[in-house]
């Protein structure tokens, strides 16, 4: 069992040499009242040694989440409108490889990030929004790599979002289980493999597994 002076000192180790950028596109999956939903994301960070990444990030609720409104609307009218539910959070990350064997690596990510929520509908075409409340949102979780090749791989996210603050507010339940399932191309080892005389696969290749 790794200690936490153990980790600790595998953090310093690897932070010790120059990163690379961390830019990533993503999306989890996860559940708004027994409805599966998608949450997107964009991140930022760095990368050291393969073991670990940190930045920031941004995600927010990319289906639409809705509950039937009755308002009046601008010409004085009673009508049943959906009311959607949105949010949004920017969010520290880290992501530290504690297992890893040719094929297959462990790794445990975590989010802790700040956002808002809100509810939103149209009336005669007009975006409505009411009060916006402060999230404050935990995301532990394990990440499952398997490398079918030196540049190809699958992979899965396995977690559960924790909403800590507000969520009575917005009447809704924020805390969910996530789970994403990734198809990884390395497109570094990728040049290395097609490229195995070039200038830059000699400096910094071949590929590895």
């Amino acid at each position: 069992m790794i200690t936490q002076a153990q980790f600790l000192d595998s953090i310093k180790s690897v932070t010790k040499k120059r990163p690379s950028i961390d830019i990533r596109l993503e999306s989890r999956n996860s559940f708004l009242r027994n409805e599966l939903v998608k949450v997107s994301g964009v991140r930022l960070g760095l990368v050291f040694q393969k073991k670990l990444k940190a930045g920031i990030g941004y995600s927010w609720l990319d289906s639409g989440v809705s509950d039937k409104l009755e308002i009046t609307n601008a010409l004085g009218n009673k009508e049943v409108v959906s009311n959607y539910l949105k949010f949004g959070y920017v969010a520290f990350y880290t992501d530290f490889v504690f297992h890893k064997t040719k094929h297959w690596q462990l790794s445990v990510p975590l989010q802790l990030g700040t956002g808002l929520a809100w509810f939103e509908h149209l009336d005669n075409k007009k975006k409505i929004q009411t009060e916006k409340h402060f999230l404050l949102l935990y995301e532990p979780g394990i990440s499952i790599q398997f490398k079918l090749t030196q540049w190809f791989g699958l992979g899965t996210d396995i977690g559960y979002r924790f909403t800590l603050k507000n969520t009575e507010k917005i009447g809704e339940k924020l805390n969910s289980p996530t789970y994403a399932f990734k198809l990884m191309l390395w497109f570094d080892q990728l040049f290395y493999v097609l490229m195995p005389n070039h200038d830059l696969t000699k400096r910094f290749g071949p590929a590895e597994w």
